[in-house]
């Protein structure tokens, strides 16, 4: 069975010939800043579109008369825009309020590289209603991910109607007010992880084995979720929290509906109505249904049935029924079909992990260029490198930074090959490995489904019953994570070391200042950022014992405990991603050196006389090194001194490049 569009068909409204729409393209400055400017470049496609029944269609303007529908309408624009650009940028000004026609767009929201989609707009859904009230900056960012046509009213528009239409202005305001309300119920609701924010007092019966409950008919969960809800009050974390795994787990409801409906095991109109609802899920839709706490008894089952639920009655609704109507769409019967929990959470846990390890990849790599960045920008500034807290040799600060990158760099090779070790599944396993109430092609069939939705390579574990019992793959996973946060936390105390003081410690680098540091010490500033990247590393560190502990703790055909391996196992993949993306935002990029302070260190440090050995030997550097401590004096000035090299010579060796490169050695030592 092919993917169905996940986009609803522009209904027949929205090309009845009312005001004829002149389409254009958008401005290439729109597709980056996101900032209005003149339309320039005009698309070579006219279309017989009504900009008058775009906006009809919009409930928030249902309050409008024809004829002020008509003048918002003259006030319109309508734009086409590819995929890749955006509608609008977060912090910056709002431009336009519109309606997307055609094409998709993500409301993203978060850190550079790694924003969180908090909706996905569909044909006939609005956006910019705040450009009524102001130009408030947005709080979010509208990237296109399939090409769009939209209708457009400039924010300068508005300010027009506002002098020259008051009364139909004021109605605007209303109806955008109505809508923010409401979008700021729901965000409330999705950050709460309680589901709805707000429900109606009308319920539905649902049962289970242990009885009757109600539930709210607004919810998209069921009984099952509603028992685990009450039973695991344990770190109020919800899965919805999670969006990967939540994601991972409607990609394996979707994969297994494909299969089974290709098997002619499940009807093609229920397997395309749970293939749609899984669609909607991965857009971002409905995670605020996913409320059961992610640390959990049962071996995930209650994760497992809370995506069940969601995925049923989401389904149910694309067929024009009812939630709970589960005759229709049932949780076990059709949307788990051919699956346990067994198969189920340990490969949304391998999938959502893979996911999250290229966000932790790609953090690090950001990471890792800002430090050679700096190596490069520092290349000639000559400083004491040091072993066991002593002076050792002289170095670039160069040099130093570039190790940092280095060592980033090997964390991110071994990062990909842990990814790589989980991309083995056990789906068709169901619950203990022996593929009970599976068809026999389920397992491969699935595994190829799942390729094609997710992207990733994944393959079928050559033992089932292994594969289900193991949770080696995640020690595994673990144990990596665990040595990045090992030199990530080494690197920072090192960042702390170098720039302490700023009068009384090595005062070689300088952190960017990004609070006062002290309630009572005026001028204070403290290296915040790298001290919370040592703690987000000690998190890591402890995870991984959990980890361990819980993978040593499974029994026979089973391990029960991977809920707190996952749990886990996302808290150290996000909390590095987060901490490597502040730490170079926040403090690499802003670093900067102190060169005449490290210079006069070189110069004054008695680790300077190991690049003196090859040339008066080890005995007279010896010397050197003494009377240099035991007077205060330097070893330059001391060797100057006694004459023992020209001054030609003294400076040929003592050059930055002589001292931070290997060279050509003078043989035998002359003493």
């Amino acid at each position: 069975m092919a993917l169905p569009r996940l986009d609803p068909p522009i209904p027949p409204r929205y090309v009845a010939p009312v005001i004829r729409a002149r389409w254009t393209a958008c401005p290439m400055d729109d597709l980056f800043s996101g900032m209005s400017h003149a339309h320039s470049v005009e698309s070579v496609m006219t279309m017989d579109g009504s900009v008058f029944d775009v906006l009809r269609a919009q409930s928030a303007l249902r309050g409008l008369g024809d004829d002020e529908l008509r003048i918002l309408a003259e006030a319109a624009e309508a734009k086409s825009c590819p995929a890749g650009s955006y509608l609008f940028r977060e912090n910056q000004p709002r431009r336009a309020f519109g309606v997307l026609v055609r094409g998709r767009v993500q409301i993203v929201k978060g850190h550079q590289g790694r924003p969180q989609v908090l909706h996905v707009l569909g044909a006939g859904e609005s956006y910019g209603e705040g450009s009524f009230l102001d130009d408030y900056p947005h709080s979010t960012s509208g990237l296109i991910t399939e090409d769009a046509e939209l209708v457009e009213v400039p924010r300068e528009r508005i300010a027009q109607l506002a002098e020259s239409e008051p009364r139909l202005y004021g109605k605007l305001v209303m109806a955008a007010a109505q809508v923010i309300s409401s979008r700021l119920r729901f965000a409330n609701a999705l950050l709460s992880g309680r589901g709805s924010g707000y429900l109606s007092g009308e319920l539905r019966t649902e049962h289970d084995l242990l009885g009757e409950r109600q539930v709210s008919v607004d919810l998209y969960y069921g009984v099952q979720t509603l028992r685990a809800t009450e039973n695991f009050p344990i770190t109020g974390i919800p899965i919805g929290q999670y969006p990967y795994l939540v994601n991972a787990l409607a990609a394996i409801k979707q994969a297994a509906a494909l299969a089974n409906a290709e098997l002619g095991l499940l009807a093609e109109d229920v397997a395309d109505a749970i293939v749609r609802a899984c669609g909607e899920i991965r857009d971002g839709k409905l995670h605020e249904q996913f409320v059961v706490d992610v640390v959990q008894g049962g071996a995930g089952t209650s994760t497992n049935m809370n995506a069940n639920e969601v995925v049923a009655n989401r389904a149910l609704e694309l067929l024009g029924r009812r939630k709970g109507d589960y005759e229709a769409v049932h949780p076990n019967n059709h949307v788990n079909l051919s699956q346990s929990t067994n198969d189920v959470y340990p490969t949304a846990l391998k999938i959502a992990a893979n996911w999250a390890i290229d966000d932790l990849v790609s953090a690090l790599g950001e990471l890792r260029e800002a430090f050679f960045t700096k190596g490069r920008e520092f290349a000639q500034v000559l400083k004491m490198g040091r072993t066991q807290l002593q002076d050792a040799v002289p170095m670039t600060l160069g040099q130093e930074f570039n190790a940092f990158a280095v060592t980033i760099g090997e964390d991110m090779d071994r990062l990909r090959e842990a990814a790589a070790l989980i991309r083995e599944t056990n789906m068709g396993a169901t619950a203990i490995g022996t593929g009970i109430n599976t068809d026999p092609r389920y397992a491969a069939l699935v595994c190829d489904k799942l390729r094609q939705v997710t992207g990733l390579e994944l393959v079928t574990a050559p033992d089932l019953i292994e594969a289900t019992a193991d949770t080696g793959a995640f020690v595994q996973l673990s144990g990596i994570l665990k040595r990045v946060a090992v030199k990530l936390s080494k690197i920072c105390n090192d960042l702390r070391l170098l720039s302490s003081g700023p009068r009384a410690g090595l005062g070689e680098i300088n952190l960017p200042p990004m609070q006062p540091g002290s309630s009572i010490m005026p001028g204070k500033v403290n290296p915040v950022i790298p001290e919370v990247v040592n703690m987000v590393c000690y998190q890591v560190v402890g995870n991984d014992l959990t980890i361990t502990m819980a993978a040593e703790a499974g029994q026979l055909q089973l391990n029960v405990f991977e809920p707190v391996i996952g749990f886990n196992l996302f808290q150290s993949l996000d909390m590095l991603t987060r901490g490597a993306l502040v730490l170079r935002d926040r403090c690499v990029l802003g670093i900067t050196a102190n060169v005449d302070r490290m210079r006069w260190m070189v110069e004054n440090s008695i680790g300077l006389v190991t690049a003196l050995v090859p040339y008066i030997g080890y005995e007279r550097s010896t010397e050197l090194a003494t009377e240099a401590l035991a007077t205060g004096r330097g070893v330059y000035e001391l060797i100057r001194e006694k004459e023992w090299l020209s001054p030609e010579a003294l400076a040929e060796i003592l050059s930055p490049e002589g001292m931070t490169h290997p060279r050509a050695m003078p043989h035998p030592v002359e003493v």
